[in-house]
């Protein structure tokens, strides 16, 4: 049941950070107060997603008991829900070295994994 929780904790606090700062970065003007007061009216949010984020690494090392493994799935999560961000804020669609970057990851992982 670990395994879930940290799953959906991590998915849940990762989608809302990057879907604030896409969000951010495309509709708010970049100017100082402008930025200030988006960000202060968003500060509860980043706290919400923050804790889901904290809760997520520490159900992932409960079920795995490995610390590293947990905090790499959590870069994977945020690589796809980086993609996903990019496809409905920018309508970036990702390219070859896109996958092969995520390739490279998958193959990091695997091979650390290999006792």
């Amino acid at each position: 049941m670990n395994y879930f929780y940290s799953l959906a904790c991590l998915f849940s606090g990762l989608f809302l950070i990057n879907a604030l700062i896409s969000y951010q970065s495309k509709h708010i003007d970049p100017a100082f107060w402008v930025t200030l007061k988006f960000q202060l009216i968003v500060l509860p949010l980043f706290l919400t997603a923050n804790m889901l984020i904290g809760y997520g690494v520490k159900f992932g090392f409960k079920a795995i008991h490995n610390l590293t493994y947990v905090l790499v799935t959590s870069k994977v999560i945020e690589i796809i829900i980086a993609l996903i961000m990019g496809y409905i804020f920018l309508k970036e669609v990702p390219t070859w070295k896109t996958l092969l970057g995520f390739l490279i990851i998958i193959v990091g992982l695997v091979v650390s994994k290999i006792k």
